[in-house]
Parts: C-alpha cells; sequence; structure tokens
C-alpha cells in the first residue's frame, strides 16, 4: 500500500511482509526535508515499529553535495532512532552516491545493514 507518492520519495506500507519501504529518487533538498520526515513520522506510525523493517532504497538516490553527505551518517542514525526491527539501506546504482552511503556508514554505529537490491532485505 502506498502511503506517500512524492516526486523525490516515495513510501510504502507491505503489511505481508511486516515492511516500511522508503524510496529516494534523486536526492532530498533542504527545503523537502521538514514534509520528508512528517511523511516518514506518519508513516511509521501507522505500524508496529518492533515488528516491521525499515527498507531505506537509495537505489536512484542522486551524487549528494559535499555538505549534504556530511550529514547522512545522522540520517542513518535517524531511522535506527525510529524503533524499527530491522533496518536496511538498499545502495544506489550511482558508484558515487554508494561509495557516499558506505563512508556515512562507517562513521556512525549504525544497527542495521546495507544491501545492494531490494530482493536482499528479506534475508537474514
Amino acid at each position: 500500500m502506498i502511503v506517500v507518492d512524492e516526486p523525490k520519495y516515495k513510501m510504502a506500507i507491505y503489511e505481508a511482509k511486516k515492511e516500511v519501504h522508503v524510496q529516494i529518487i534523486g536526492f532530498i533538498k533542504d527545503d523537502l526535508v521538514e514534509g520528508y520526515l512528517n511523511h516518514l513520522d506518519k508513516t511509521s506510525g501507522m505500524v508496529q515499529k518492533k515488528n516491521y523493517r525499515l527498507v531505506v532504497d537509495a537505489t536512484h538516490q542522486s551524487p549528494l553535495p559535499s555538505k549534504v553527505a556530511a550529514g547522512l551518517g545522522d540520517t542513518f542514525m535517524f531511522y535506527a532512532s525510529l524503533g524499527f526491527n530491522d533496518i536496511a539501506i538498499v545502495s544506489s546504482k550511482s558508484k558515487i552516491s554508494a561509495v557516499q552511503i558506505r563512508n556515512a556508514l562507517e562513521t556512525v554505529n549504525f544497527p542495521g545493514r546495507l544491501v545492494n537490491h531490494v530482493s536482499e532485505t528479506t534475508s537474514r
């Protein structure tokens, strides 16, 4: 069930798989961050988070400007603070963006995992 359908991000709840999916398209500019966070809060509030996996699909994420990439680790830790049972970050098809994601994850104690494809999110 698609809950949010915005040009730069989409959010969906898959009850059968017990997953909340967030898909990032391009990158979310500063003026969209507040709306994104509000939608994420509302969407995650629709499920029992302790029973669900959060899947952040960055497959179509664009390379980020340096100042934005510097805060990416904080974003991942924000996802971790939401209380989901498991968190999977799907790496970007863009080599630059994938490196930015990997580098950001190395700077924080992220409890989730990085996968290469959405199909890998359920394997644990």
